[in-house]
């Protein structure tokens, strides 16, 4: 009875694996890639931003300074002054939509290539480890299996 109970759980422990877990989430917030990418995005969005930031301001001047002259002014200068405010919000619009889309696109570039290089380490952990299996997402992970300090140590070497 004891030699089969010991085989049981011979064979039990024999068919548990080493189960892993890294966030995402962890990486893309605290790796020094990620940083180093977020850096690099908003250095090179920063003056499109500023421009906008301009346009806005140019653009509230402008539907101020229209609210107050209206009574003044007349018809014909009224509806020449309210086109160019609404040819600038339309202007500004396309442009605030245009950032939005490429800042996106290239912080998913930015942030698939740190992803990338997650994946690599985390494949190397994994093999050396001698991991079974690493999952990315999860509802929930014990921080038993938390190998997530670890990655962002090899990541930021």
């Amino acid at each position: 009875m004891a030699l089969v109970g010991l085989c049981v759980c011979t064979f039990a422990h024999a068919q548990e694996g080493k189960i892993g877990f890294v966030s995402t989430e962890r990486i893309f917030r605290e790796a020094t890639p990620a940083k180093t990418a977020q850096a690099k995005i908003e250095q090179e969005f920063s003056k499109r931003d500023k421009e906008i930031q301009d346009l806005a301001s140019r653009l509230k001047t402008m539907s101020e300074k229209l609210d107050k002259d209206t009574s003044v002014l007349s018809e014909s200068d009224r509806v020449k002054r309210q086109r160019e405010l609404t040819d600038l919000d339309k202007d500004y619009q396309r442009k605030q939509r245009e950032f939005r889309e490429d800042l996106n696109q290239r912080r998913n570039e930015e942030l698939a290539l740190v992803l990338e290089r997650a994946n690599k380490v985390i494949k190397q952990i994994a093999e050396l480890e001698k991991y079974d299996i690493v999952f990315q997402e999860a509802v929930y992970a014990s921080p038993r299996i938390d190998i997530t300090d670890k990655v962002l140590k090899a990541l930021n070497k």
